[in-house]
């Protein structure tokens, strides 16, 4: 009798659980949605993502574009008139995929906005299971492609936070400088923590004392790893922070206070 009652699918959020099981998958469902839409709206803006030397992580590398970052000059011809322009567009369909197809990111969302499963012991709104075997979720295997724009977006981010202390009257430390740098700091500990760059400096080795350079690269990239869901939510929170900071001193709301 019980163990037919431990095998019976349970109804939707039907659990024997006594604790607040509830709580994790909202704060995460909170925190993903409101950096979903505060990210698309600042996208669409289009202006106010640059201040001095500062350009918003959301926007970098700005390919084409009306400030002075701009890699390849103005807003390109070939831009289809019907639609808004801006620099995000082109750009942030990187970062955005690297995240999407995270693997902290997939085990995080799909409780939160799947209920696949919405926690540990309590009942699905699905009666099957397919996993990522199928489509559409066999699509999330581009992940490891995705690293490896990650990578390269590190690179412009890390010039970012460097150019972000040269001003106009030379070198100098701002409360921005300070920022643009932490935003590359743990956007680095996150993308240096991926699981997939993890196999891609140590996987296929039997013996890794045959390979001490991989082996080094090996525990680095597991160093970051043991904390990537803390590198995952803290990089989130601060591409966010950092955009919002340049459009507020963008817009004179802010003052970009001098610390040296």
């Amino acid at each position: 009798m019980a163990l037919e009652s431990a095998l019976k699918q349970r109804s939707f959020g039907e659990t024997e659980r006594q604790d607040a099981w509830w709580l994790q998958p909202a704060a995460t469902f909170a925190g993903l949605a409101a950096f979903v839409v505060y990210s698309t709206w600042a996208a669409f803006q289009g202006e106010h993502y640059t201040f001095g030397p500062y350009l918003s992580p959301m926007y970098s590398p700005e390919l084409w574009g009306n400030s002075h970052h701009a890699l390849f000059g103005p807003p390109p011809g070939w831009w289809p008139s019907f639609l808004p322009f801006s620099p995000a567009f082109l750009i942030l369909w990187a970062p955005g995929g690297f995240r999407f197809t995270c693997y902290y990111y997939r085990g995080a969302y799909y409780k939160a906005f799947w209920a696949d499963p919405i926690q540990c012991g309590v009942g699905e709104p699905r009666k099957g299971y397919r996993g990522e075997n199928s489509l559409p979720l066999i699509l999330q295997n581009v992940h490891r492609y995705f690293l490896y724009f990650a990578l390269i977006f590190i690179v412009f981010l890390s010039y970012d936070a460097i150019a972000g202390y040269f001003f106009e009257d030379g070198f100098g430390v701002r409360v921005g400088s300070l920022v643009l740098t932490l935003n590359v700091i743990f956007l680095a500990g996150y993308t240096f923590g991926c699981h997939s760059l993890r196999h891609l400096v140590g996987g296929g080795l039997n013996v890794f004392s045959k390979n001490p350079i991989r082996k080094t690269c090996w525990d680095c990239v597991g160093a970051f790893n043991r904390k990537h869901m803390v590198w995952a939510w803290l990089s989130l929170f601060w591409v966010g922070f950092t955009d919002f900071y340049v459009r507020m001193c963008s817009m004179g709301v802010w003052t970009d206070l001098r610390i040296i």
